[in-house]
């Protein structure tokens, strides 16, 4: 046991003896630091950056209204195709029966109405002669009455007949509309981007995420957006009309200038839970757009979303936290002036890449920019030395 005393009490006098030596070879060769310089730039830009997909700026998915077999399919995907251009179509034979016998049916009705019309004008007629044969004397009051209720209920009849032969023609109008909604037609001028069925295939009307609602995408490419997600810390620096710079995954050397057209006004969903970072969808308008684009292809995107001039900049690593007089932390950098440390307090502003806006120092001063370690604990008035190799 007493060994064992002895053996730790050495190796704390052998600890504190490296400590003391390393704080006085610190204290007589200064801490190592790294150098930088504070610059002066005429223009200083901070970019938000995100990464979504090409996507049209106009576009329309292409149902059915009516339920059936797909018998034509006359486009392929990738097909350009003019407004009014019949797409596919559904198979008509059972709405064109429906429609011949709302047709057959409207018929059979006027047949009524218009034999309804005819009793009413003879009854009305009838019901005039009785009324001047009894102001002559010749008919009683009770044959007026039996002629005058004749000509009501003929009269009623009409109206009846009347309202049977509008909702006739109404039920041939929605027959005739199912039979023309089997020849599906371009809603607009535009390209094929997705065909999702194939000739033979039932088609059926419901909700977009059924299978057979959606018979294919179409749209305008002459105007091209990029669809991103932009993070909550940058999308309060964001404004319609920023302009931004899309490169194209499958062609990053090539970059296409475009512009802030959309910025979404609430957070995008959750996809990795409650502790996930959030989200807004902004949509970026190309000027022009490269023919070859094509939809679904991924993009980064930099929108710029500040711009001053004429301000100095250093290495964001550079500016640190210290507690004032009064105990409050304030941002400032460490100076490097004859060969010892001097916190000076700054004002910051845009942060760009990887440096940032400062206020409160002249320009090529040099200040202290790193290691983490060596700036977590440099003091005012400590001295310093650069360290070699930087």
């Amino acid at each position: 046991m007493k060994r064992w005393r002895w053996i730790i009490g050495i190796g704390l006098l052998a600890a504190g003896a490296i400590a003391f030596v390393s704080l006085r070879a610190r204290r007589d060769h200064g801490v190592p630091v790294d150098l930088a310089t504070v610059t002066a730039r005429p223009l200083f830009q901070s970019f938000a950056t995100a990464s979504g997909e090409i996507v049209a700026s106009r576009w329309a998915d292409i149902g059915s209204s009516v339920m059936g077999r797909l018998v034509a399919l006359t486009v392929a995907e990738g097909e350009r195709v003019a407004a009014g251009q019949v797409l596919a179509r559904i198979d008509p034979v059972q709405a064109a029966s429906e429609a011949e016998a709302a047709a057959a049916l409207v018929r059979a009705l006027e047949g009524e109405l218009a034999a309804a019309e005819a009793r009413a004008t003879d009854t009305r007629l009838a019901a005039g002669r009785a009324r001047a044969l009894l102001a002559e004397g010749i008919q009683s009051q009770a044959e007026l009455d039996a002629a005058t209720a004749a000509a009501d209920a003929a009269a009623a009849s009409v109206e009846a007949a009347s309202r049977r032969v509008a909702q006739g023609r109404a039920q041939l109008t929605r027959a005739r509309d199912a039979l023309a909604k089997t020849e599906i037609t371009a809603p607009m001028a535009g390209v094929v981007t997705r065909l999702a069925v194939r000739e033979g295939e039932m088609v059926v009307v419901g909700v977009q995420n059924q299978p057979g609602t959606i018979l294919m995408t179409l749209s305008d490419l002459s105007a091209l957006d990029a669809e991103v997600k932009v993070a909550e810390a940058d999308v309060l620096r964001l404004r319609i009309g920023q302009p931004a710079w899309v490169t194209l995954e499958a062609a990053p050397e090539r970059e296409l200038a475009g512009h802030v057209v959309e910025i979404g006004a609430s957070a995008l969903p959750l996809a990795g839970g409650a502790s996930a970072a959030r989200e807004f969808r902004v949509v970026v308008r190309l000027d022009t757009p490269a023919a070859e684009l094509k939809p679904g292809l991924t993009c980064d995107v930099r929108i710029l979303a500040e711009e001053v001039r004429d301000v100095l900049t250093v290495p964001l690593q550079a500016v640190v936290l210290r507690a004032d007089e009064s105990g409050t932390e304030r941002p400032g950098l460490f100076l490097a002036e004859a060969g010892h440390a001097r916190f000076a307090p700054v004002e910051t502003g845009v942060i760009g890449g990887l440096d940032v806006e400062v206020r409160g120092v002249p320009a090529g001063a040099a200040v202290v920019a790193g290691p983490f370690q060596a700036l977590r604990d440099l003091v005012d008035g400590a001295p310093l030395r650069t360290r070699s190799g930087h």
